[in-house]
Formats: C-alpha cells, sequence, structure tokens
C-alpha cells in the first residue's frame, strides 16, 4: 500500500496531501501547507472507452458528469473553484495522459494563470497516487457499479440519436440527386436564352461567381448539389459509425454487469435443522 501522505510542489508552494480511509470507490485527500481544502478521487471509465474503467478522476469539490460524487458539505471548495483531471492509460504511450475538465469559479470565473497551475498540479499527484494504490481494482470495480446505470441511458440515447442524425442525412443525400437535376436542367434553359437574346443579366446567372458575390448563381447551386450528396453520405457513414460504436459499449456494460451479479443463494430445504439455517445465514 501507498503512503497516505505525499508532498506536492507547486508554483503557490509545497501542498501536502494526505489520504483518508477509503470511502467505498472514493479516496479523500486533506490539503495543508500552500493550499487547503480536499480532493476527492475516485474511479471512472477512459475517455474513448466508455466501457472500460481503467481512469481515476481528482475532483475539485463535486464535480461528476452523471452524478454527484460527495455533498458540497463534504468537500470544501478548494480556493474556490471546481474542475476535475482525469489520469488514463493510453494504449500508444509509456505514461498515462490527463484530461483536465475546465476549472472555473462558483461564480463562472476561470482561475489565475499561477492558481490553474497549483490545482492541476495538486489533482494530478492525488490522482496518480490513486492510479498506484493496491486496492485500486476494487475503487474501479465501485466506481463502474455506480456509474453503469447512467452510463448505459447515455449510451442508449446516444446510439439512438446518431442513428437519427444518420437516416436525416441519408434522406438529404436522396434529395440532392434530383435538386442537381433541376439545377443542371435551368442552368441549360438560361443558357440557351443567352445564346438566343445574350443579355448581362443572364450572364450573370450562369457565371460561377464567389458566394460572397451572388450566393444563388445558377452555376453555384449545380455545383453545392453536386458535392452535397456525396458529402451527406460520408457524414451519414460517420453516425453510423458513432451509433455501432454507442450501442458496441453499452452491450460490453451489460455483460459487465450480467458477469458481476452476485449468484443467488439457494434457499435451505424446509425440513432442515434450525442450526443450519443459522449458519447459512453467517456466511458473508
Amino acid at each position: 500500500m501507498t503512503s497516505p501522505s505525499l508532498t506536492v510542489d507547486t508554483p503557490a508552494g509545497p501542498v501536502r496531501a494526505t489520504a483518508g480511509p477509503r470511502q467505498d470507490d472514493a479516496v479523500v485527500f486533506e490539503l495543508g501547507g500552500a493550499m487547503r481544502g480536499s480532493v476527492h478521487v475516485t474511479g471512472t471509465h477512459h475517455p474513448h472507452r466508455w466501457d472500460q474503467f481503467t481512469a481515476v478522476r481528482a475532483c475539485l469539490g463535486p464535480v461528476n458528469a452523471y452524478q454527484t460524487t460527495a455533498p458540497d458539505d463534504a468537500l470544501p471548495r478548494l480556493t474556490r473553484y471546481h474542475g476535475s483531471l482525469t489520469l488514463y492509460p493510453d494504449d500508444y504511450a509509456d505514461r498515462p495522459q490527463v484530461s483536465v475538465y475546465p476549472m472555473t469559479s462558483a461564480d463562472g470565473h476561470e482561475p489565475p494563470e499561477k492558481t490553474a497551475a497549483t490545482l492541476t498540479a495538486v489533482l494530478r499527484a492525488c490522482a496518480a497516487h490513486v492510479a498506484q494504490r493496491d486496492d485500486l481494482p476494487v475503487i474501479l470495480d465501485l466506481s463502474r457499479q455506480r456509474d453503469t446505470a447512467a452510463l448505459l441511458r447515455f449510451l442508449t440515447w446516444s446510439a439512438a440519436h446518431h442513428q437519427a442524425e444518420a437516416a436525416r442525412l441519408e434522406r438529404e443525400a436522396r434529395a440532392a440527386h434530383p435538386a442537381r437535376r433541376a439545377a443542371v436542367a435551368a442552368w441549360w434553359t438560361v443558357a440557351r436564352w443567352f445564346l438566343a437574346s445574350p443579355h448581362p443579366v443572364l450572364l450573370l446567372m450562369l457565371a460561377d461567381l464567389p458566394y460572397s458575390v451572388l450566393p444563388n448563381s445558377l452555376a453555384r447551386t449545380v455545383d453545392v448539389k453536386q458535392w452535397w450528396a456525396p458529402s451527406c453520405l460520408t457524414a451519414a457513414a460517420r453516425e453510423h459509425e458513432h451509433a455501432r460504436r454507442a450501442q458496441a459499449e453499452a452491450d460490453s456494460l451489460r455483460a459487465q454487469q450480467r458477469s458481476r451479479r452476485p449468484a443467488r443463494r439457494p434457499h435451505p430445504p424446509a425440513h432442515a435443522a434450525p442450526h443450519a439455517a443459522r449458519l447459512e445465514l453467517q456466511v458473508p
């Protein structure tokens, strides 16, 4: 087990952080020295794989994307600022990566540069400390249990949202083909009028002028309609991939839920002796 105390060198001076006993899936650090307050560290999902709980998040106050991590009175706000930092493994680098959630005061102001650097240094040190603890697997597993229900709601919504966006884009791609044909036909109609009776206005309608000069010229409309359908189909493919990934992560979380669900103990037979039932109840 790592030492419960650490000293963090910050631009504001040394900060002492002392970890209290683990509270379910969280470790709370009490700060002293150049900074006072508390830092709340818990497990969380990887920023790019929401079904993989391999990261730790250090918070200034109760910051959680899904629910409050702790009541305000249990976590005094650190110099009036809220924010968090996530430390997560990277498949392509030896060192863990860091993602910093914006730090703001209660009235929405960002901290000065020196204060932000101090807060970030303390958060990172506390997160790294928890990431090296022997009970990290327990923290991550409890965090998964805490967040899975909310994550499943979000991922289910996300999959449906991306599928709806893909369907909308595919409809726009289909509608772009007849619109392009109509624009081409209109251009050729004006071209025949110009050949029969040249006029500056007709020439202006046929010219491919910049959008800022003439946004709705026939040539510009033809050009836009020509690339609009392929662009919509490309965007629709991306939406399908986002939906597929969200659904895959939701399925993975459900599978993890099932695999961690404790097996139901069989009831003792009705004719069992009374002391046998008492022994069963004593099993943790």
